[in-house]
Protein backbone atom coordinates (compact mmCIF):
# COMPACT_ATOMS: atom_id res chain seq x y z
CA UNK A 1 0.00 0.00 0.00
CA UNK A 2 0.88 3.59 -0.58
CA UNK A 3 2.98 5.42 2.15
CA UNK A 4 0.39 8.09 3.27
CA UNK A 5 2.38 11.37 4.63
CA UNK A 6 1.26 15.25 5.37
CA UNK A 7 2.27 18.06 3.41
CA UNK A 8 4.59 19.10 5.46
CA UNK A 9 6.49 16.19 6.01
CA UNK A 10 5.99 15.01 2.39
CA UNK A 11 8.24 17.21 -0.11
CA UNK A 12 11.79 15.40 -0.58
CA UNK A 13 10.01 11.93 -0.46
CA UNK A 14 7.62 13.32 -3.52
CA UNK A 15 10.66 15.01 -4.93
CA UNK A 16 12.88 11.66 -4.87
CA UNK A 17 9.79 9.64 -6.52
CA UNK A 18 9.01 12.37 -9.01
CA UNK A 19 12.90 12.19 -10.24
CA UNK A 20 12.79 8.80 -10.38
CA UNK A 21 10.54 8.61 -12.71
CA UNK A 22 7.71 7.21 -10.58
CA UNK A 23 4.33 8.68 -9.54
CA UNK A 24 2.44 10.57 -6.78
CA UNK A 25 -0.78 11.27 -5.66
CA UNK A 26 -0.48 15.23 -4.37
CA UNK A 27 -3.29 17.41 -3.41
CA UNK A 28 -4.35 20.39 -5.31
CA UNK A 29 -7.03 23.17 -4.87
CA UNK A 30 -9.66 21.40 -7.41
CA UNK A 31 -9.11 17.64 -6.39
CA UNK A 32 -6.50 15.16 -5.59
CA UNK A 33 -4.47 14.89 -8.56
CA UNK A 34 -2.16 11.65 -9.66
CA UNK A 35 1.44 13.53 -10.86
CA UNK A 36 4.74 12.73 -12.87
CA UNK A 37 7.34 14.23 -14.82
CA UNK A 38 5.46 15.61 -17.79
CA UNK A 39 8.89 15.05 -19.81
CA UNK A 40 9.78 11.77 -18.75
CA UNK A 41 7.51 8.99 -21.37
CA UNK A 42 8.00 6.47 -18.29
CA UNK A 43 6.16 8.18 -15.86
CA UNK A 44 3.76 9.53 -17.76
CA UNK A 45 2.70 5.73 -18.69
CA UNK A 46 2.80 5.20 -15.46
CA UNK A 47 0.09 7.42 -14.76
CA UNK A 48 -2.29 6.24 -17.81
CA UNK A 49 -1.12 2.54 -16.18
CA UNK A 50 -1.92 3.35 -12.72
CA UNK A 51 -5.68 4.79 -13.50
CA UNK A 52 -6.71 2.56 -16.26
CA UNK A 53 -7.00 5.92 -18.95
CA UNK A 54 -7.21 5.42 -22.36
CA UNK A 55 -4.35 6.60 -24.07
CA UNK A 56 -6.14 8.88 -26.66
CA UNK A 57 -7.24 10.86 -23.50
CA UNK A 58 -4.57 14.01 -23.14
CA UNK A 59 -3.09 15.10 -19.59
CA UNK A 60 -2.99 18.30 -18.21
CA UNK A 61 0.58 19.72 -17.41
CA UNK A 62 0.73 21.79 -14.52
CA UNK A 63 3.52 24.73 -14.14
CA UNK A 64 5.20 26.60 -11.20
CA UNK A 65 4.86 30.31 -13.13
CA UNK A 66 4.24 31.62 -16.41
CA UNK A 67 8.48 31.03 -17.30
CA UNK A 68 8.07 27.98 -17.42
CA UNK A 69 4.25 28.05 -19.12
CA UNK A 70 6.00 30.18 -22.06
CA UNK A 71 8.65 27.06 -22.72
CA UNK A 72 5.83 25.02 -23.57
CA UNK A 73 3.25 26.88 -25.29
CA UNK A 74 2.46 29.62 -26.60
CA UNK A 75 0.06 32.24 -25.38
CA UNK A 76 -2.69 34.44 -27.13
CA UNK A 77 -2.87 37.90 -25.95
CA UNK A 78 -6.64 36.42 -24.37
CA UNK A 79 -5.18 33.48 -22.82
CA UNK A 80 -2.66 35.69 -21.49
CA UNK A 81 -4.87 37.91 -19.98
CA UNK A 82 -6.93 34.82 -18.70
CA UNK A 83 -3.91 33.13 -16.91
CA UNK A 84 -2.54 36.60 -15.61
CA UNK A 85 -6.16 36.89 -13.48
CA UNK A 86 -6.66 33.48 -12.89
CA UNK A 87 -3.42 31.87 -12.10
CA UNK A 88 -2.34 29.80 -9.78
CA UNK A 89 -6.10 28.73 -9.52
CA UNK A 90 -8.62 26.28 -11.15
CA UNK A 91 -8.48 27.47 -14.63
CA UNK A 92 -6.98 25.14 -17.79
CA UNK A 93 -5.81 26.65 -20.86
CA UNK A 94 -5.96 25.11 -23.89
CA UNK A 95 -2.38 26.28 -25.98
CA UNK A 96 -0.51 25.59 -29.19
CA UNK A 97 1.99 23.22 -28.42
CA UNK A 98 5.41 24.68 -28.64
CA UNK A 99 7.82 22.44 -31.35
CA UNK A 100 11.08 23.26 -28.58
CA UNK A 101 8.62 21.97 -26.14
CA UNK A 102 10.36 19.07 -23.32
CA UNK A 103 6.61 17.65 -22.83
CA UNK A 104 6.20 13.78 -23.54
CA UNK A 105 4.02 13.23 -26.42
CA UNK A 106 2.36 10.77 -24.71
CA UNK A 107 0.71 13.46 -22.27
CA UNK A 108 -0.85 15.22 -25.67
CA UNK A 109 -2.44 12.13 -26.75
CA UNK A 110 -0.90 13.28 -30.36
CA UNK A 111 -2.42 16.57 -30.31
CA UNK A 112 -0.89 19.99 -31.25
CA UNK A 113 -1.99 21.75 -28.66
CA UNK A 114 -1.34 21.80 -24.57
CA UNK A 115 -4.10 21.68 -21.63
CA UNK A 116 -1.83 24.03 -18.91
CA UNK A 117 -2.50 24.87 -15.42
CA UNK A 118 -0.86 26.31 -12.52
CA UNK A 119 -1.81 25.09 -9.31
CA UNK A 120 -1.28 26.64 -5.98
CA UNK A 121 0.00 25.35 -2.72
CA UNK A 122 2.20 22.62 -2.31
CA UNK A 123 1.89 21.27 -6.36
CA UNK A 124 2.86 24.98 -7.16
CA UNK A 125 6.09 24.69 -4.65
CA UNK A 126 6.49 20.83 -5.95
CA UNK A 127 6.58 21.89 -9.30
CA UNK A 128 8.82 24.40 -8.55
CA UNK A 129 11.68 22.59 -6.84
CA UNK A 130 10.93 19.81 -9.24
CA UNK A 131 12.43 22.46 -11.50
CA UNK A 132 9.73 20.12 -14.24
CA UNK A 133 5.90 20.62 -15.44
CA UNK A 134 3.94 17.46 -13.81
CA UNK A 135 1.37 15.82 -15.98
CA UNK A 136 -1.44 15.05 -12.89
CA UNK A 137 -5.02 14.05 -13.67
CA UNK A 138 -7.01 13.50 -10.99
CA UNK A 139 -6.20 10.76 -8.48
CA UNK A 140 -8.68 7.82 -9.35
CA UNK A 141 -9.64 4.99 -11.58
CA UNK A 142 -10.08 6.22 -15.36
CA UNK A 143 -13.65 6.81 -15.43
CA UNK A 144 -14.82 7.35 -11.42
CA UNK A 145 -15.51 9.37 -8.74
CA UNK A 146 -12.86 11.89 -8.28
CA UNK A 147 -10.67 12.07 -5.23
CA UNK A 148 -11.08 14.89 -2.49
CA UNK A 149 -9.33 13.57 0.18
CA UNK A 150 -5.70 11.27 0.80
CA UNK A 151 -7.85 8.44 1.80
CA UNK A 152 -10.43 8.51 -1.03
CA UNK A 153 -7.03 7.96 -3.04
CA UNK A 154 -5.57 5.10 -0.69
CA UNK A 155 -9.15 3.45 -0.89
CA UNK A 156 -8.92 3.14 -5.06
CA UNK A 157 -5.46 3.50 -5.84
CA UNK A 158 -3.14 3.15 -2.89
CA UNK A 159 -2.15 -0.48 -3.95
CA UNK A 160 -0.78 1.11 -7.31
CA UNK A 161 1.41 4.14 -6.53
CA UNK A 162 4.29 4.41 -3.64
CA UNK A 163 3.54 7.79 -2.38
CA UNK A 164 -0.12 9.95 -1.03
CA UNK A 165 0.50 13.28 -0.02
CA UNK A 166 -2.04 14.47 2.34
CA UNK A 167 -3.11 17.76 2.63
CA UNK A 168 -7.05 17.32 3.84
CA UNK A 169 -9.96 17.85 1.89
CA UNK A 170 -9.28 19.67 -1.43
CA UNK A 171 -11.07 23.29 -1.04
CA UNK A 172 -12.64 23.08 -4.60
CA UNK A 173 -14.17 19.94 -4.98
CA UNK A 174 -14.45 20.07 -8.91
CA UNK A 175 -11.57 19.61 -10.96
CA UNK A 176 -10.48 23.03 -12.79
CA UNK A 177 -12.66 24.83 -15.63
CA UNK A 178 -11.05 24.59 -19.43
CA UNK A 179 -11.34 26.64 -21.99
CA UNK A 180 -9.42 27.25 -25.52
CA UNK A 181 -9.27 30.40 -27.15
CA UNK A 182 -9.36 30.61 -31.03
CA UNK A 183 -9.31 33.74 -33.16
CA UNK A 184 -10.24 36.02 -30.31
CA UNK A 185 -13.24 33.47 -29.25
CA UNK A 186 -13.27 31.37 -26.56
CA UNK A 187 -14.51 28.04 -26.12
CA UNK A 188 -15.77 26.34 -22.89
CA UNK A 189 -14.70 22.82 -23.21
CA UNK A 190 -15.26 21.30 -19.52
CA UNK A 191 -17.07 23.88 -16.89
CA UNK A 192 -15.30 23.42 -13.35
CA UNK A 193 -14.01 25.52 -10.40
CA UNK A 194 -14.02 29.20 -11.43
CA UNK A 195 -17.52 29.76 -13.08
CA UNK A 196 -18.24 30.41 -16.92
CA UNK A 197 -19.26 33.99 -15.84
CA UNK A 198 -16.32 34.74 -14.11
CA UNK A 199 -14.09 34.14 -16.93
CA UNK A 200 -16.27 36.19 -19.40
CA UNK A 201 -16.19 39.13 -17.18
CA UNK A 202 -12.49 39.19 -17.48
CA UNK A 203 -12.23 38.14 -20.91
CA UNK A 204 -15.08 40.56 -22.21
CA UNK A 205 -16.16 37.86 -24.62
CA UNK A 206 -18.69 35.02 -23.95
CA UNK A 207 -18.03 31.60 -23.62
CA UNK A 208 -18.90 28.88 -26.14
CA UNK A 209 -20.22 25.50 -24.77
CA UNK A 210 -18.49 22.47 -26.31
CA UNK A 211 -15.60 21.51 -28.65
CA UNK A 212 -15.49 20.18 -31.73
CA UNK A 213 -15.72 16.85 -32.94
CA UNK A 214 -13.04 14.23 -30.50
CA UNK A 215 -11.42 15.09 -27.62
CA UNK A 216 -9.87 17.90 -27.41
CA UNK A 217 -9.15 17.95 -23.79
CA UNK A 218 -8.93 16.28 -20.33
CA UNK A 219 -12.55 15.11 -18.92
CA UNK A 220 -14.65 15.06 -22.37
CA UNK A 221 -15.71 11.87 -21.98
CA UNK A 222 -19.38 11.99 -21.98
CA UNK A 223 -19.09 8.86 -19.11
CA UNK A 224 -16.75 9.89 -16.28
CA UNK A 225 -16.86 10.71 -12.45
CA UNK A 226 -19.00 7.85 -12.21
CA UNK A 227 -20.25 5.98 -9.08
CA UNK A 228 -20.63 2.07 -8.97
CA UNK A 229 -24.37 2.60 -8.80
CA UNK A 230 -26.43 4.21 -11.29
CA UNK A 231 -27.13 7.99 -11.46
CA UNK A 232 -30.62 9.24 -12.01
CA UNK A 233 -30.75 12.72 -12.53
CA UNK A 234 -33.50 15.98 -11.85
CA UNK A 235 -34.91 13.19 -9.19
CA UNK A 236 -38.37 15.21 -7.82
CA UNK A 237 -39.22 11.74 -6.16
CA UNK A 238 -37.79 9.05 -3.99
CA UNK A 239 -38.03 5.87 -5.20
CA UNK A 240 -37.79 2.58 -2.68
CA UNK A 241 -34.06 1.92 -2.06
CA UNK A 242 -32.91 4.97 -3.62
CA UNK A 243 -29.82 6.83 -2.13
CA UNK A 244 -30.57 10.40 -2.26
CA UNK A 245 -28.11 13.14 -3.61
CA UNK A 246 -29.92 16.44 -1.77
CA UNK A 247 -29.49 19.84 -2.37
CA UNK A 248 -31.20 22.90 -0.51
CA UNK A 249 -33.66 23.06 2.37
CA UNK A 250 -36.66 21.50 0.57
CA UNK A 251 -36.88 17.31 -0.73
CA UNK A 252 -38.07 15.76 -3.04
CA UNK A 253 -41.28 13.98 -2.57
CA UNK A 254 -41.07 10.33 -0.17
CA UNK A 255 -37.71 11.11 0.38
CA UNK A 256 -38.59 9.13 3.46
CA UNK A 257 -37.67 6.40 1.38
CA UNK A 258 -34.45 6.70 0.99
CA UNK A 259 -31.56 4.32 1.74
CA UNK A 260 -29.52 6.77 2.40
CA UNK A 261 -28.81 10.67 2.57
CA UNK A 262 -26.44 13.20 2.16
CA UNK A 263 -27.48 17.17 1.25
CA UNK A 264 -24.86 19.14 -0.91
CA UNK A 265 -25.60 22.17 0.71
CA UNK A 266 -28.45 22.35 2.98
CA UNK A 267 -28.71 26.17 2.87
CA UNK A 268 -28.40 26.05 -1.17
CA UNK A 269 -24.73 27.20 -1.64
CA UNK A 270 -23.47 25.91 -4.49
CA UNK A 271 -19.76 26.48 -3.63
CA UNK A 272 -20.28 24.43 -0.65
CA UNK A 273 -22.23 21.88 -3.23
CA UNK A 274 -18.95 21.55 -5.05
CA UNK A 275 -16.55 21.24 -2.37
CA UNK A 276 -19.10 18.19 -1.41
CA UNK A 277 -19.94 16.85 -4.59
CA UNK A 278 -17.51 13.77 -5.07
CA UNK A 279 -17.18 12.81 -1.39
CA UNK A 280 -20.95 12.57 -1.05
CA UNK A 281 -21.44 10.93 -4.30
CA UNK A 282 -18.89 8.41 -2.92
CA UNK A 283 -20.15 7.76 0.10
CA UNK A 284 -23.38 7.21 -1.00
CA UNK A 285 -22.04 4.77 -3.66
CA UNK A 286 -20.68 2.66 -0.67
CA UNK A 287 -24.26 2.28 0.97
CA UNK A 288 -24.70 -0.56 -1.34
CA UNK A 289 -27.52 0.92 -3.55
CA UNK A 290 -28.43 -0.18 -6.93
CA UNK A 291 -29.14 3.64 -7.61
CA UNK A 292 -28.81 7.15 -6.46
CA UNK A 293 -31.19 9.76 -6.91
CA UNK A 294 -29.86 13.30 -7.57
CA UNK A 295 -32.39 16.68 -6.71
CA UNK A 296 -32.18 19.18 -9.08
CA UNK A 297 -29.56 21.67 -8.94
CA UNK A 298 -29.46 25.22 -10.79
CA UNK A 299 -27.68 25.74 -13.42
CA UNK A 300 -25.97 29.23 -13.10
CA UNK A 301 -22.24 29.82 -11.09
CA UNK A 302 -21.03 27.09 -10.30
CA UNK A 303 -24.35 24.57 -10.73
CA UNK A 304 -22.94 24.62 -14.60
CA UNK A 305 -20.27 22.41 -13.57
CA UNK A 306 -21.79 20.46 -10.91
CA UNK A 307 -24.91 19.50 -13.01
CA UNK A 308 -21.79 18.97 -15.80
CA UNK A 309 -19.89 16.13 -13.47
CA UNK A 310 -23.73 14.57 -12.67
CA UNK A 311 -24.35 14.00 -15.98
CA UNK A 312 -21.46 12.55 -16.99
CA UNK A 313 -22.07 10.34 -13.92
CA UNK A 314 -25.41 9.49 -15.34
CA UNK A 315 -24.11 8.89 -18.74
CA UNK A 316 -23.64 4.78 -20.61
CA UNK A 317 -20.24 4.22 -19.37
CA UNK A 318 -17.04 4.67 -21.70
CA UNK A 319 -18.91 6.52 -24.53
CA UNK A 320 -17.05 9.41 -25.95
CA UNK A 321 -18.43 13.43 -27.15
CA UNK A 322 -18.02 14.27 -30.56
Amino acid sequence: MAEILATGDAMQRALALLGAGEIVAIPTETVYGLAGDATNGGAVARIFEAKGRPRFNPLIAHVADMAMAAQIAGFDPLSRKLAEKFWPGPLTLVLSLLAKSSIHPLATAGLDTIALRMPRGFGGELIARLGHPLAAPSANSSGRISATTAQAVAGDLGARIPLIVDGGPTPVGLESTIVKAEDGRLRLLRPGGIAAEEIEAIAGVELQRGGKAGVEAPGMLASHYAPGAAVRLNATEVMPGEALLAFGPERAAHSYRAAAELNLSPAGDLREAAANLFSHLMELDRSGTATIAVEPIPQQGLGEAINDRLSRAAAPRDMPLG
